[in-house]
């Protein structure tokens, strides 16, 4: 568990500088509070800020093979090590260490890349073979953990766990990418096939990267994928027992008896899942923590009250607070890149109430996209309904329609209705990708400036919806939304605020519900068994009927969100009025200070609601300021070469 940061070069085996290296895996200080390290070879350099949940399980990192023939720097958990540990063996294999780090080493010199398929667990770490001169960076199926990676202009190949840590290398370029911009501003958050900072990359869940020296650098190889196409067959009971037994064996694997350990209650399915399987197995009361809201129509802390009691947890609750300016710039400092899922604020409050006393913490995520619990799912199939029902002439009408319809100054019922009749006379790709933005594009395009529409070219954020849809190994239109989440949504925005809010506090977040086999026999249940009806989550419901208290079973549910509409009306009117002049967003050009002038006014006076823009313009804001107050920031350069002399000039 950690952080882990490197310079690779790929041509010829150049020197690496080891302070450079500290340097990057400084940055992630956070991620490994234990203690740090760094090792060097001709041409490679790796370094690693260790996360030790149990004392003395195993030696620092990166770790060195007895021979020196490899090295590996590790950021996650192997949660089947000991079984593999007893396999290599019986091979041959001998170890210096308890833990699950020199079982991973071990693993990838007995089968090379095909190790990964027999990992049960989250991480993202780089090897170094210097057998075959190679560097291997390699990523979870689901992305719990994040790896990043980018090529500089000397040819070097850099890679770390969070973009700060490429960020500290002066080679980097911070150039500004407009299509991750356009993604952002129409999704809250920057997706996991792209990347703020131009040239930057992440590399995708359920992937690899294999370099060769002497080799140009080749794309990722996928060795994890997700199959819908066929569903199981066997009798209700057969399915409801054997889910209920996956569910089980993920959370008892996650769970070690050493360390404090707790859940975040949220009063949901899946969180209330866990503590009811946790307190069967467990000697003592469960530590649980919830965080609330002073609106009540989001708030669930009575919900997962209502759990705790059940479960005699030792619960704890606080509510959220307003933001203010340093608090919204240190969250825009957790996530380097912008994002605008503001329930980010409350995870971020919560991990450091939680922190305070356990080191590990459990959470429901990726309940809703395994088992149909977003209400999303319920609207759009009943749009695919209507799509399937009327012939093709008549859908193009009621798009049209939807077109001209006007907004009523950004109403949420009138963006409702009107994304309704637009989305019947859009593919299934486009019309779920508009199901699931945050902001519209007529909204989107008010506030951008002509060269800022240039620049993108022709970018559509849908696109990647579009693609997941056509690809998905499915038969059915929910099964192939579930997939596009949970290639999209899941890692880049849910696993994302994660992994950043936990981390920034040194707090190890598990998700049970992403155990990959649980998720593969998930995406094997018949659409029917997953959605039935208007009720999501249907076989789950019924397989912790019993265990769990029937309200929270029957509760429908309100997305969990902060109250910013609120917030730009009262703390935060005076911020959201000073982006529009005078603010690095002003300065980048890409925007119409005016526009964002009578946007934040209307807001304010309540003539619209433009809560969730005003959000994602601020986080933008406070990025943009991190990161030009740290280096060069400039728009990314497309203009000839003899201008960017000129540009640097200005």
């Amino acid at each position: 568990m950690g952080g882990i940061a490197g310079i690779f070069h790929p041509d010829v085996p150049k020197p690496v500088d080891p302070a450079r290296v500290e340097a990057m895996a400084g940055r992630l200080a956070h991620r490994g509070p234990n203690g740090s390290g760094v090792w060097t070879a001709p041409g490679i350099g790796m370094g690693h800020r260790e996360f030790l949940i149990v004392e003395g399980t195993d030696a620092s990192q990166p770790m060195v093979s007895e021979d020196r023939r490899a090295a590996l720097s590790f950021d996650g958990e192997i949660y089947n090590f000991r079984e593999l540990r007893t396999e290599l063996e019986a091979k041959g294999h001998a170890f210096r260490t308890e833990g699950d780090i020199e079982v991973v080493l071990a693993s990838w010199r007995q089968w090379g890349p095909d190790c990964l398929a027999r990992f049960d667990g989250v991480f993202a770490f780089a090897l170094y073979d210097a057998a075959g001169d190679t560097l291997f960076l390699a990523r979870d199926r689901l992305g719990v953990k994040p790896l990043f990676h980018a090529i500089l202009s000397d040819g070097a190949l850099i890679f770390a766990s969070e973009l700060k840590g490429l960020l500290s290398h002066p080679r980097l370029r911070r150039s500004v990418r407009p299509q991750a911009v356009e993604d952002y501003l129409a999704l809250g958050y920057v997706p996991d096939d792209t990347c703020f900072i131009d040239g930057v990359s992440k590399l995708s869940a359920g992937h690899f990267l294999l370099v060769r020296r002497g080799r140009s650098v080749p794309k990722p190889t996928a060795y994890w994928d997700l199959d819908f196409s066929r569903p199981e067959k066997r009798p209700l009971r057969q399915l409801q027992d054997e889910m209920l037994e996956r569910l089980g064996v993920a959370v008892r694997s996650r769970m070690v008896s050493q360390v404090p350990t707790g859940v975040f209650l949220g009063g949901g399915i899946g969180s209330s899942a866990i503590v009811a399987f946790i307190a069967e197995v467990s000697r003592g009361a469960v530590e649980t923590w919830s965080i609330g809201l002073d609106e009540t129509e989001a708030d669930e802390t009575r919900l997962a009250a209502m759990v705790a009691e059940h479960f005699v947890t030792r619960h704890r609750t606080c509510t959220a607070v307003v933001p203010e300016a340093s608090r919204i710039g240190a969250l825009a400092d957790v996530f380097d890149e912008p994002f605008a899922d503001a329930a980010a604020l409350m995870a971020y409050q919560l991990s450091a109430l939680a922190v305070q006393e356990a080191r590990i913490i459990m959470t429901g995520d990726g309940t809703d996209e395994l088992f149909a619990g977003h209400r999303r799912y319920q609207l759009f199939r009943r749009e695919e309904r209507v799509r399937h029902f009327l012939p093709l002439p008549a859908r193009r009408v009621l798009g049209s329609a939807g077109e001209l319809l006007p907004e009523f100054n950004g109403r949420r019922w009138a963006l409702r209705v009107k994304g309704a009749l637009q989305a019947v006379g859009m593919s299934p790709g486009e019309a779920y990708a508009s199901a699931v933005a945050v902001t519209p594009r007529s909204l989107r395009s008010t506030i951008c400036s002509g060269s800022f529409q240039k620049l993108v070219h022709g970018h559509r954020f849908e696109d990647r919806y579009v693609r997941a849809f056509e690809q998905a190994p499915a038969s059915d239109s929910l099964s192939r939304a579930q997939y596009a989440d949970l290639k999209i949504s899941l890692p880049g925005d849910t696993l994302t605020r994660l992994d950043r809010t936990s981390m920034a506090v040194s707090l190890q977040a598990r998700t049970p519900l992403l155990d990959h086999r649980l998720v593969e026999f998930a995406a094997r249940l018949p659409a029917g068994l997953r959605l039935r009806g208007a009720n999501g989550q249907w076989l789950l419901k019924r397989g912790l009927n019993g265990r769990l208290p029937n309200e929270v079973l029957s509760c429908r549910r309100t997305r969990f969100a902060a109250p910013v509409g609120h917030w730009f009306r009262g703390p935060l009117a005076g911020d959201a009025a000073a982006m529009a002049h005078g603010s690095t967003l002003a300065e980048l050009g890409w925007f119409d200070p005016n526009a964002i002038a009578r946007l934040a006014e209307d807001h304010r006076q309540g003539r619209s609601d433009h809560g969730q823009l005003l959000w994602q313009l601020l986080m933008l804001e406070n990025s943009l300021r991190r990161l030009a107050g740290t280096g060069a920031l400039t728009p990314v350069d497309r203009q000839p070469r003899q201008n960017r002399a000129r540009q640097a000039a200005r």
